[in-house]
């Protein structure tokens, strides 16, 4: 097991907190002004990985490798837009991440999301997004360190597991926009409608894991070994 990445790990469970502090102020608030919190919200707690990416003393390589993975995890998205919440972009940002660490699965995971709203269209659930993609891949960054988080079974579990957060957050935007009144039967509801569209994500994780993962693992980190990227 290598070393834990502390700071990443502070800086994640700062994001989340601040999270926790956005649907406690939610109840409070009992009505009014949800989808302005909780783009702060999102904004402020996706600004520590960003300012931590920019005092890093990184090489133009580097930057390019990042965004020719962003680029492949957007691109990727595209053609599966018919089949709803089936699509490759997680397993790119998941074993990249893997390979590059916490900061860059971050910046893959969030550019992912901006860039492929340009083709399927932008709105208010693109930082929902950006932050579910992004704290993917902090998250499979930060297990990188682990010697169970290479093997393949339980890679395909993590990736199942984050199918199921990645909807359940998003769940979040769709329940503080769109349903009214906010209560806790109408919040059950809610997630209840959106088991479908998080099981098809969850399962297709576990598709692109088992049969892609060791060779696209294999060909990162041929790329980060050969070019000394982001060590």
């Amino acid at each position: 097991m290598k070393r834990i990445d502390w700071q990443s790990s502070l800086i994640f469970g700062i994001a989340f907190l601040i999270i926790a502090v956005l649907l406690g102020l939610i109840i409070q608030l009992q009505g009014q002004y949800f989808l302005a919190l909780s783009f702060i919200c999102l904004v402020v707690s996706m600004l520590p990985f960003y300012w931590r990416f920019e005092k890093r003393q990184i090489r133009a390589r580097e930057i390019v490798m990042i965004a020719v993975l962003a680029t492949i995890a957007a691109v990727s998205r595209v053609p599966f837009a018919p089949l709803p919440s089936v699509q490759p972009t997680s397993f790119v940002v998941i074993v990249a991440a893997l390979v590059l660490g916490p900061e860059a699965g971050f910046m893959i995971g969030s550019t992912a999301a901006l860039v492929s709203n340009f083709f399927l269209g932008q709105g208010p659930w693109t930082p929902w997004q950006m932050f579910c993609w992004g704290m993917m891949g902090v998250t499979a960054g930060l297990i990188s360190r682990f010697d169970w988080a290479h093997n393949k079974y339980w890679l395909c579990l993590f990736g199942f597991i984050w199918g199921f957060i990645f909807g359940w957050v998003m769940n979040l935007w769709y329940f503080i926009a769109y349903v009214n009144p906010l209560s806790l039967k109408t919040f059950i509801a809610a997630y209840i409608a959106s088991f479908y569209f998080d099981l098809a994500h969850a399962l297709s994780n576990v598709f692109f894991i088992y049969c892609f993962y060791q060779s696209w693992y294999r060909i990162i980190q041929r790329f980060k070994i050969k070019y000394g990227l982001l060590d």
